[in-house]
């Protein structure tokens, strides 16, 4: 991991917890694993805010143990790092859930985010107690299950018992694959007694089960909606639908993420889904044309494997995700150093090694501005010189020697991503000292909202709240109004960001499993 990454993954630890969780966050992300005393020693803080922290960071899941190798009764703590940054995208999985269970999956979905981990009672009693929610507890807990069905719930692993029924130092946690979406048992009647205060909620059956937002899941759609997009920029909103039935044919029978390629597929049973789920007669009508145009397509996203019976088709991927991430650096390229350099970067792309002499020819380059912006392109590190050496040169000259221009992918996304990093710290870090240093005038805004409010409700004359809300002076409300734009452009750029970091995070995760697949007979 690198160092903006680390300061990053700093940052969202002290705008979420604060600074003591922050620091034992910063002490675990410098080493692989520590152990308690270890942490104690490195952070100077007592053995109690270093429990307290660890406490915090086990139950939002980012933080793992395990005993040490060495000595069996001593814990040793690890960060999980990736799983930092999900933090930032919290409203964007609450939104997600919000458009496919309305407000009362939002409601769960933000108890369970908020909380880090929840049982299923504990979790339907928070949203019968949100006045915002006017639910029967029939429909939350119909809507929990039915979240857990789907996976965007996942079961957390439960206390292994020891054989002698005394618990370990070191606790160790587990649960079986089969068990992860496993609907708990959800007494109502008991249920209804805890709220009630007759009973304590430790007797309720599934008072050891704990549940969290099963973030794969979340992370499966957004990388199907930035396919789906990518096609409809491109060819249209009927064969995006056509994809996007596509790939819901694909998780009938391949896994999500363990398979870069997914088991194959014929048009008839794409043709299947459509007729059964969609009313576009377009689509219906030339499903054929449609499946064939993404086959062809530059994009990649599918390929025809067969000719038997009309062809059989696989959704690839690697060579998808290549081909998006290949266009946000060309975008990136193309913001920095002018349309120019993009197309220098786009024949080295073609070519894959090409020389100075034919790169500014391919390119329709002048020499000089041609020469100019391949050496910011290599300086930039967005293009790389390979040496080849002529045959019989022994000098070391210029003469001696072939220079090739070529591209080396997965490193200039690794570079774009670090680049992505410091950009998201110091984003946050503008933003939070822009809420600092107006706090005061932020906060009496939002009291003056408040009593406005109130007054509304109270049925106040115009006359008398307009004389409130000149309380908040002209000068004041000018300065108001350029921090909240502020606000909002950093919060928009945040987004931004996050759309970036998650598509190069994609394409690095399935190049890298592609890199690790058996090879195959051809």
């Amino acid at each position: 991991m690198s160092i903006d990454y680390g300061n990053l993954c700093s940052v969202i630890l002290k705008q979420c917890f604060g600074e003591t969780v922050q620091l034992v966050g910063d002490c675990l992300f410098a080493a692989n694993a520590r152990s308690l005393g270890n942490i104690v020693k490195s952070t100077n803080l007592t053995r109690r805010e270093v429990s307290t922290a660890l406490g915090i960071l086990i139950k939002y899941q980012l933080v793992t143990f395990q005993a040490n190798d060495v000595n069996p009764f001593m814990a040793e703590y690890s960060l999980k790092r990736d799983e930092i940054l999900y933090i930032l995208r919290y409203s964007r999985y609450v939104h997600l859930i919000q458009t496919k269970y309305g407000s009362v999956g939002a409601a769960i979905a933000e108890e369970l985010l908020y909380s880090g981990s929840q049982t299923a009672s504990n979790t339907l009693l928070k949203c019968l107690s949100n006045n915002e929610i006017n639910e029967k507890v029939e429909t939350i807990r119909d809507t929990f299950v039915q979240m857990i069905r789907d996976n965007y719930l996942i079961k957390l692993p439960m206390l292994v018992p020891t054989e002698s029924g005394e618990p370990e130092l070191v606790p160790k946690l587990h649960i079986e694959d089969y068990d992860l979406f496993n609907p708990p048992e959800i007494d109502l009647a008991m249920l209804a007694k805890v709220q009630a205060r007759t009973v304590q909620a430790s007797q309720l059956r599934d008072a050891a089960v704990f549940w969290q937002l099963n973030f794969k899941r979340f992370h499966q759609d957004f990388r199907d909606q930035c396919m789906i997009s990518a096609v409809e920029r491109k060819l249209g909103s009927s064969a995006a639908e056509c994809f996007k039935y596509i790939l819901k044919q694909m998780y009938e029978r391949t896994d999500p993420w363990q398979r870069q390629c997914s088991n194959p597929f014929t048009v008839v049973e794409v043709k299947q889904v459509v007729e059964k789920n969609s009313s576009n007669l377009d689509l219906i009508r030339h499903l054929d044309q449609y499946v064939a145009l993404l086959a062809d397509d530059s994009l990649h996203f599918i390929r025809k494997i067969g000719e038997m019976g009309g062809g059989q088709y696989v959704v690839d991927l690697a060579p998808a995700f290549e081909s998006l991430a290949l266009a946000c650096i060309e975008n990136v390229i193309t913001e920095r150093f002018g349309s120019k350099a993009s197309r220098i970067f786009r024949v080295v792309r073609m070519k894959k090694y090409i020389e100075q002499e034919d790169l500014q020819k391919e390119a329709m380059v002048p020499a000089k501005e041609a020469k100019l912006l391949s050496y910011n392109l290599f300086q930039e590190q967005f293009v790389q010189i390979k040496t080849i050496r002529k045959a019989g040169g022994g000098g070391t000259g210029p003469a001696k020697a072939f220079y090739l221009f070529y591209l080396k992918y997965k490193q200039i996304a690794k570079m774009l991503l670090d680049i992505c990093f410091k950009a998201l710290y110091n984003d946050i870090t503008r933003s939070n000292y822009e809420k600092n240093e107006h706090k005061r005038l932020i906060e009496k805004s939002q009291k003056l909202d408040s009593i406005v409010a109130t007054m509304k409700e109270r049925g106040e004359s115009l006359e008398y709240i307009a004389e409130i809300l000149e309380t908040l002076t002209p000068p004041e409300r000018e300065i108001l109004d350029k921090v909240k734009n502020r606000i909002k452009t950093l919060s928009k750029a945040e987004l931004s960001l996050d759309d970036t970091i998650f598509l190069l995070q994609m394409y690095l995760y399935h190049s890298a499993q592609v890199s690790v697949a058996p090879a195959t007979k051809k």
